[in-house]
């Protein structure tokens, strides 16, 4: 049984905390949040005790820890959970800054302690089966990827203002996708951003609308596109056109009904957020990160995966800024 420790008791914490619980061979056992009633609130749900991060990665009893605090943290927290001789699962992105996260991937070296990044995308049981088809060979080689992903709604921008902005907190999502599907890195990032959708996002500094494009080494082109709004639901939508065919993952719907009739065809609108569309990712990403650590094998989203798509973020985000491509070679050094 592997004992963990949240850092966080915030909405994704309760998330975590429910496919922690829900796994046979780990349990909760104290979570830590800097506002107390939501620490207490998630403690008592999951019959879990209340600490402080410190003492909880003190405690040599607590062989994980789950990191879904402030971006601003997740550096620091992951340098003393390690020390401390955890193994750490980190919401993303490691940090807002790129040369901070490089800092925290030169300090976790010195450690035998694995660090895997929530990137939950990965383990969408439809995004998996997309793929398993590509390595299978089922549409020969990757040539042009496409990545579409819609909120809802905007965000409140008290939230927008410290979350690094849209390439970082949104669309870090789809790069690490991107780098999942086409299993690299690309070359180069050319972006481009609006805010069309709330002013006050643009006044923060910010867009909520944005088209990338990603080049690679090979030739292959990856397109995301991104919006704050999609007033029909969560539009979550990869595709792949390979040399002999194309690959799809449709959006999870709010049911399967399609009702035809002699006025037109009709059928349910996307499910309508994250937590509906992804609780069974999240499930599976916590299983997995179990398994790594009982196999002592790699994690499966590394520190590195976690560093490589915050490096597109800074990428997309300077060639929004200038209006020209931004080399990674670049944004790395």
């Amino acid at each position: 049984m592997i004992n963990v420790g949240l850092l966080g008791a915030g909405r994704i914490a309760t998330v975590h905390a429910r496919a922690i619980k829900a796994h046979r061979n780990s349990t909760l056992v104290a979570v830590a949040d800097v506002v107390a009633e939501n620490a207490a609130r998630l403690a008592s749900e999951f019959g879990a005790d209340v600490r402080t991060n410190e003492e909880i990665i003190a405690d040599p009893n607590i062989d994980a820890v789950l990191i879904a605090t402030p971006t601003d943290t997740h550096s620091p927290l992951i340098e003393l959970a390690t020390a401390s001789g955890k193994a750490v699962l980190c919401e993303k992105p490691v940090d807002l800054s790129l040369s901070r996260a490089l800092k925290c991937q030169e300090v976790v070296s010195g450690s035998d302690k694995p660090v895997m990044i929530g990137f939950n995308r990965r383990f969408d049981p439809n995004f998996r089966a997309l793929k398993d088809a590509l390595r299978n060979g089922d549409i020969g080689k990757a040539e042009l990827l496409s990545i579409t992903s819609f909120d809802p709604a905007p965000p409140p921008v008290s939230y927008v203002k410290v979350s690094g902005g849209l390439f970082r907190d949104m669309m870090i999502h789809d790069f690490d996708m991107a780098n999942f599907i086409m299993n690299e890195a690309p070359v180069s990032v050319m972006a481009t951003g609006s805010s069309l959708v709330d002013p006050e996002i643009g006044a923060a500094g910010d867009v909520d609308t944005a088209v990338v494009t990603l080049s690679y080494a090979d030739g292959r082109i990856a397109v995301i596109k991104n919006s704050r709004r999609a007033a029909y639901g969560y539009d979550q939508r990869v595709e792949l056109l390979g040399s002999e065919g194309l690959l799809q993952a449709q959006n999870m719907l709010e049911n399967t009904v399609v009702t035809s009739t002699a006025n037109g065809v009709t059928g349910a609108k996307p499910t309508y957020f994250f937590l509906e569309r992804y609780m069974p990712a999240y499930e599976a990403e916590w299983s997995d990160f179990v398994e790594a650590i009982e196999s002592e094998g790699p994690m499966p989203v590394s520190l590195e995966d976690g560093i490589a798509a915050l490096a597109m973020a800074e990428a997309a985000t300077r060639s929004a800024q200038t209006g020209r491509p931004v080399l990674m070679s670049e944004v790395l050094g």
